[in-house]
């Protein structure tokens, strides 16, 4: 592997644009991180929060993208009142969204509420309506697909948050913090691909 490789963790804030240019002034990854010819290995959407990888190295990237090679991806995900264990299993399954049946997912419901940075805004609290945390794995990353999932089993998506991708987690990032991998992380994560 090159020395000239740059491989990066991120901590996307909520409200942040997956590129690193919008020509509406929202807040973009260029806020953030100021390297040269690096791109997001793959995307979160900007009300989702979360690990992000970004790379110079193209066939990394593209191994990450590619929906065929199946990495797995971990997310805590809050979710409107509380999963019965039908709902649970067919997440686990895999359920019809869009005309398409996603692959099967680990699902689990989690006893306590994960530590996380608050997020800013808040999510919207209502009084009457419990909410519940699920750590979900997919090896595929459709568009929303976490959001359409949680939402097919009558349960809607109110925070998501990407805690993991194959072997690089968010551990000791604060939202909009960035490290680059270090060089065991790098192999770890290019032996896997």
């Amino acid at each position: 592997m090159s020395e000239k490789v740059i491989v990066i963790r991120f901590f996307k804030p909520y409200g942040v644009l997956t590129r690193f240019t919008d020509s509406e002034g929202r807040p973009t990854l260029g806020d953030y991180i100021d390297i040269p010819n690096i791109y997001a290995a793959g995307r979160l959407d900007m009300d989702s929060e979360g690990l992000l990888i970004l790379t110079n190295h193209k066939a990394l990237n593209r191994r990450l993208t590619e929906p065929r090679f199946a990495h797995p991806r971990t997310y805590l995900v809050q979710v409107e009142r509380v999963p019965d264990q039908t709902a649970l299993e067919n997440l686990r399954k895999g359920v019809e969204i869009q005309g398409y049946k996603t692959r099967p997912a680990q699902v689990s419901l989690l006893e306590h509420e994960p530590e996380l940075p608050e997020r800013n805004p808040p999510i919207r609290f209502r009084k009457n309506v419990p909410t519940a945390w699920l750590e979900m794995t997919l090896t595929e990353g459709k568009n929303r697909q976490v959001r359409r999932m949680t939402a097919a089993v009558g349960h809607p998506t109110l925070r998501l948050v990407r805690c993991r991708i194959e072997t690089v987690t968010l551990e000791g990032l604060r939202p909009g913090e960035w490290k680059p991998l270090t060089a065991d992380e790098k192999k770890a994560l290019f032996e896997r691909l």
